[in-house]
């Protein structure tokens, strides 16, 4: 089917009109026009000049061409529906079917509504990870990063459209690709909208190894997360990660007497806490910060009595040096939201730290109670998930397979609330839907996740569809599978076409609406005989939701009776109809 297929029009496109302005030139020549020919000389040298940015040789796509004759559909798999959650009629979905037919379908329903996109795309690396034009990309094409950047230029173009506009888009890649990404993605979201690139360590290295860039010794231990935002205002990280640090931050020097409400050295609580003094006794160490910052790793004692409630929460750090020994505290300054009030003899106002705010459950491998610090950029530990991997979920995906740890805080970091509309249109292993199952379980949260995969080597069916089957005991919810189908524009003239897409809109509105219409209180009306029919033979159920075509008419009686039974009334979209879901773009 692809043999006669062209992969590089706009190569053929370039070639024609540089002919074209060869022959001008030649004649030009001929005529001795000097004018001419340097003018034409000058055209040709704008031809070749590049500009500043990601220029790469374009290849077209032959499921994007396809398109211009076949109309993406989604049919349901009714086999594969899983209703895990019996008490709400929210669902999630899985799209199986080359994510470029399902991310334009995706463009009908959620332009504008995605919050937060997550993708594991192909890295590239040349050892037949990658498929375009249904051949492998291997290391001998010549085309090699050309192809990979068409591929993705014309997905990360839609993915923009259907995020929100506090929307994000986090992308994991490694440097095979990452740094042609890094100029795509500017392009394509705009370089003002990058937010950060997450290192995130994937491995551990021990032993000593000779850099060499012919052999390629130099390890890799870590990946790239790129993260955009749809506009520049968008704040991230909305959840504040932390990793675990050893010791004690002597710059905690200040302690709140309750008794007197003034701040005092912390040394001398030190001293004067029996407890305490016997510990420092035994290790044969004077009551100091320094041999505190020593003892608490050793001494769980120590490290429960710091911790307390009635300690932490009353030691404090200054963010600049106190001109007075004695000061007082004022809970205040509202708009700092860790920080508290502390004023000297002469009304000096300074802001300060309270220990309590810095301990707490860490984000480790495994979690545990303790001081802590906010990670940066650099996402360290993640290489300890990977003995766990291919247990993860109960599904083996030798390549690719992300750990669930890494998905979750993800999604909780760039998340803006607890229901939010997560997509993966890379989906392969379901790590992504996993993530959200496990988290709506941990903070009672009401998250969706759509995910896209084909299904190459059953990987939908086998590996994704079987992962969110496997994990229902546990996070009971409920999913929808679609698989993607055609409709020959051909075959259907004129308005011929409009009524056999009918027959596809019932996904459509599942899709966009998350919901299900077997279910008796939620209906799809698409003709107004099929809306009689329910009314005359009672067969609408009370305070039901009716999705209803744009274009039936109701009269008096058929308001008054929908209004008795308290049914609402949702219009669906006029773009589901006619020729804006047909009509090619290309």
């Amino acid at each position: 089917m692809t043999e006669k297929f062209i992969e590089r029009p706009l190569k053929n496109e370039k070639d024609k009109a540089m002919q074209y302005l060869n022959s001008l030139l030649e004649q030009a020549r001929k005529d001795n026009r000097s004018e001419d020919i340097e003018n034409l000389e000058e055209l040709t040298r704008l031809l070749h000049t590049k500009k500043y940015g990601l220029v790469w040789e374009e290849h077209a796509e032959f499921v994007e061409e396809e398109m211009k004759t076949k109309i993406p559909v989604f049919v349901e798999d009714t086999n594969r529906k899983i209703v895990g959650n019996p008490e709400t009629a929210d669902y999630n979905f899985l799209l199986e079917g080359d994510n470029l037919h399902s991310l334009h379908l995706l463009e009908k329903t959620h332009t504008g509504k995605i919050d937060v996109i997550y993708i594991d795309p192909p890295y590239n690396t040349g050892n037949k990870d990658f498929t375009y034009n249904d051949k492998i990309v291997g290391q001998e094409d010549s085309f090699l990063h050309s192809k990979w950047l068409s591929f993705m230029e014309s997905r990360l173009k839609i993915a923009r459209n259907l995020l929100s506009d506090d929307g994000v888009i986090a992308v994991s890649i490694d440097y095979h690709e990452g740094y042609q990404l890094k100029l795509l993605m500017d392009e394509i979201f705009g370089e003002e909208n990058f937010a950060t690139d997450l290192h995130v360590e994937t491995s551990a290295i021990a032993g000593h190894r000779r850099i060499s860039a012919m052999n390629g010794t130099v390890v890799k231990t870590t990946e790239f997360v790129f993260i955009y935002t749809k506009t520049p205002h968008t704040k991230i990280i909305n959840h504040k990660f932390y990793d675990k640090i050893d010791g004690f931050d002597t710059h905690y020097s200040k302690f709140l007497n309750p008794e007197t409400g003034f701040l005092e050295n912390f040394s001398a609580t030190l001293q004067n806490t029996k407890l305490v003094a016997e510990i420092f006794d035994q290790y044969k160490l004077k009551p100091s910060l320094k041999n505190l910052d020593k003892l608490i790793k050793v001494e769980k004692r120590l490290k429960t009595w710091l911790y307390s409630d009635e300690i932490s929460g009353n030691l404090f750090r200054l963010d600049t040096k106190l001109k007075a020994n004695v000061v007082e505290f004022k809970p205040g300054l509202n708009y700092w939201k860790n920080k508290y009030v502390v004023s000297n003899e002469n009304g000096t106002q300074y802001t300060a730290f309270r220990y309590s705010d810095r301990i707490g459950q860490t984000d480790g491998y495994k979690p545990s109670f303790s001081e802590r610090a906010i990670r940066g950029n650099l996402w360290k530990g993640f290489s300890s998930d990977g003995g766990n991997l291919s247990k993860e979920g109960g599904v083996n995906l030798k390549n690719g397979k992300k750990p669930l740890r890494l998905i979750k805080q993800l999604i909780k970091a760039l998340g803006t609330s607890k229901s939010i509309v997560v997509l993966d249109f890379f989906a392969g292993s379901g790590t992504t839907g996993h993530a959200v199952a496990q988290l709506n379980k941990e903070d009672g949260g009401n998250r969706k996740y759509i995910l896209c995969t084909n299904n190459e080597n059953n990987i939908c069916e086998e590996i994704t569809y079987k992962r969110l089957t496997n994990i229902q005991e546990d996070l009971p919810h409920n999913l929808k599978y679609f698989k993607t189908d055609f409709v020959d524009k051909t075959k259907f003239p004129d308005f011929t076409l409009e009524n056999e897409l009918l027959n596809y809109v019932t996904p459509l509105v599942e899709l966009e609406f998350g919901v299900d219409i077997s279910d008796p209180s939620v209906q799809v009306i698409l003709t107004e005989e099929r809306l009689e029919e329910l009314l005359r033979n009672n067969k609408l159920k009370e305070r039901a939701t009716l999705f209803i075509h744009p274009d039936i008419f109701l009269d008096s009686k058929e308001q008054k009776q929908l209004k008795e039974l308290n049914i609402t009334l949702q219009e669906i979209p006029d773009y589901f109809f006619g020729k804006e879901l047909w009509q090619s773009n290309y």
